[in-house]
């Protein structure tokens, strides 16, 4: 309050003057007829546009073991319904970025969401393989909405409310997959599993009407030309990568399908790297990218990512271990959801808490928080696994953590990349974070099935594979503070 007045109505007010009646003060002036609505809801129909395309992820865990005969193919095909999501999701995000940078991102946003509902609707009506792989890659490319919608928020949301907004938007990445396993093991377990994909249909058409109703039409397109070469390149060399890291336990990581797999990805993102620092306007701005503040979040973002999805590979499969081993705690699919559940509403409770942060001591240090929570939960699980209220604990905490350092990386990103470079500076970001789960899902894989134990004629991870993986989670969660820490603090700007 200053001499009477309010100032940050003030700056609200001056905001949506600038915004509403000024096309040449800013990039991001409204097109012609286009909606200005509230921050809030802006916001609001972001996140939870996040957080539909997010539900994807994980939706058909549930199912996982019985998609060989719901598919009418074999346990080893039908895993690709998993992988293929994954895979597609990490492609989608740095090209959405660039494409909302050159052609205006509330129309990617929009596309992104008619993706999601085109795929869902494709895997509601899918009962064999061909089908749904077709419509879990479509939902897979919808993640491109999320960096998407990060980079509009710095853009149509108020200053004062921007660092809150685009936390709750980075945080869905993890609060989707968490809220995605108890949603979807109780669709599963009292209606059909092609209620699933029907459900996401809905959630996705609900989506796309509210990016064309709700979300501001602004003119924030950028001059420059489609690098369609280098989108091939990337895309090539990530999916031999991700596929050959995924599927390296199953095939065997000196099968020779898997070394050639990891060759064809060095060769082509070496190939990729040197095509896209000599074409005019590149996918990626590698100089950019290598800057440090960009380059160390990004390495940051790889360790955190491989934090978020320890958690969730281990804790789970610790929670539905049987009684009988000892150290298992038997539960159903459905308890271990709502076991998780909690966690996910920590991580979406801490977004704002994660832009207070920002906003007070910068994003740099409230990633480092990020990371340390996060470690501190796997150290918890350590030593506290006897009763499910243990993992619970330790999943909320490891979820604050996640809640907090999500939302800090885009911010980090933002303040290092030039306006024009907002949404594929995020998409590469978010395929740090995608880089960071593949690797640990490989990872955990390998360590839950090298030391097991037998039970009723299965092999089951012991004590001591599941302890290991807790101390790995911790170790990542712990590198990413200091990587945190060697990002340059920003000078002369409040963050």
């Amino acid at each position: 309050m200053v001499d009477g007045v309010d100032r940050e109505s003030v700056n609200t007010v001056d905001w949506l003057t600038v915004t509403t009646t000024s096309p040449a003060a800013s990039p991001s002036a409204p097109a012609a007829g286009g909606w200005i609505g509230s921050p809030l809801l802006t916001v609001v129909v972001l996140c939870f546009g996040g957080l539909t395309a997010s539900l994807t992820q994980t939706m058909v865990i549930p199912i996982q073991g019985e998609l060989g005969m719901l598919l009418h193919t074999s346990e080893a095909n039908a895993s690709w319904v998993v992988t293929a999501t994954l895979v597609a999701g990490a492609v989608a995000m740095p090209i959405s970025g660039r494409l909302g940078d050159l052609f205006g991102k509330q129309r990617v946003l929009m596309i992104s969401a008619a993706l999601l509902a085109l795929g869902s609707l494709v895997c509601a009506l899918s009962d064999t393989l061909a089908p749904m792989l077709a419509g879990r890659m479509l939902q897979g490319f919808a993640m491109g909405f999320i960096p998407v919608g990060i980079a509009l928020m710095r853009e149509v949301v108020p200053p004062q409310y921007a660092a809150t907004g685009m936390a709750a938007m980075s945080a869905t990445l993890g609060v989707g997959g968490a809220i995605g396993l108890p949603l979807s093991a109780w669709i599963v377990q009292d209606f059909s599993w092609h209620t699933l994909f029907w459900v996401s249909t809905g959630l996705a058409a609900a989506v796309a009407a509210a990016v064309v109703l709700l979300v501001p039409h602004v003119r924030d397109a950028v001059p420059g030309r489609f690098d369609a070469v280098g989108a091939v390149g990337l895309a090539v060399g990530l999916v031999a990568l991700l596929v050959a890291v995924s599927k390296g336990n199953e095939w065997g990581w000196a099968h020779g399908r898997t070394i050639g797999l990891l060759v064809a990805a060095v060769v082509v993102l070496l190939a990729w790297g040197s095509y896209e620092l000599r074409v005019a306007d590149p996918l990626c701005d590698l100089r950019v990218s290598a800057r440090r503040p960009v380059l160390l979040t990004n390495v940051a973002a790889i360790a955190i990512g491989f934090g978020m999805m320890a958690q969730a590979i281990v804790v789970p499969r610790l929670l539905q271990s049987p009684g009988a081993t000892g150290y298992g705690l038997g539960q159903t699919m459905l308890e271990t959801g709502l076991w998780l559940a909690p966690g996910g509403l920590v991580m979406m409770a801490f977004s704002p808490v994660s832009g207070r942060l920002i906003r007070l001591i910068g994003a740099r240090r409230t990633l480092m928080i990020g990371a340390t929570v996060l470690g501190l939960g796997y150290v918890f699980a350590i030593f506290l696994t006897d009763a499910p209220w243990q993992l619970m604990v330790s999943n909320c905490i490891t979820s604050a953590g996640i809640g907090i350092g999500y939302a800090a990386m885009p911010t980090l990103i933002l303040e290092a990349v030039p306006l024009a470079e907002a949404g594929s500076g995020v998409g590469i970001n978010g395929l740090m974070r995608s880089i960071g789960t593949s690797v640990s899902a490989a990872v955990m894989a390998a360590i839950l099935t090298s030391s097991t134990i037998s039970l009723g004629g299965y092999d089951i991870p012991d004590e001591g594979a599941f302890r290991i993986c807790f101390v790995v989670g911790a170790a990542a969660a712990f590198l990413g503070v200091v990587l945190a820490a060697l990002v340059p603090a920003r000078r002369g700007a409040s963050a």
